[in-house]
């Protein structure tokens, strides 16, 4: 949404160590992150598959997912990336993306699933993060997916 009207990211979540993975802000008034500036980059990068985290998944994360979808393209939604102002919404949504084709994983499971092998010249470096990680994975895991179905 506009930062103007729900304010900036917080300072954890600031994109620039990304370096060049970062594509840039879109701002938006539509719920969907599927809007025009956004499918362009995906065209322009011939990307077929999408990894989705967000706030309000029985909203923006489920119209993207779902406006996604129906362009063809692979969802992968992080289960534990998502939440809502009413958590009983998280569990029902997850499964509402799920029944329409996404795929609802983890943080961790999509981050090795994107490593694929050990093999890797940054593995070493790849493993620290997920061992250093694993409390606060642990920690969203418990607190966002507490009481609610996945399938």
């Amino acid at each position: 949404m506009r930062a103007t009207a729900l304010g900036s990211t917080v300072p954890e979540l600031d994109p620039a160590p990304l370096g060049s993975l970062f594509l840039g802000t879109h701002p938006k008034s539509a719920f969907s992150m599927a809007i025009p500036p956004v499918l362009s980059l995906l065209k322009q990068h011939d990307l077929h598959s999408v990894v989705l985290f967000g706030i309000e998944s029985h909203v923006c994360v489920l119209q993207t997912t779902l406006d996604l979808l129906e362009r063809g393209y692979d969802v992968h939604v992080l289960a534990d990336g998502v939440s809502s102002c009413n958590r009983d919404e998280v569990g029902l949504a997850l499964a509402r993306m799920r029944q329409a084709g996404a795929q609802i994983t983890t943080s961790e499971s999509a981050a090795f699933e994107l490593q694929a092998t050990a093999d890797k010249p940054n593995f070493k470096q790849f493993s620290q993060i997920i061992k250093d990680e694993r409390e606060n994975t642990q920690m969203a895991l418990e607190t966002l997916l507490r009481h609610r179905p996945l399938i």
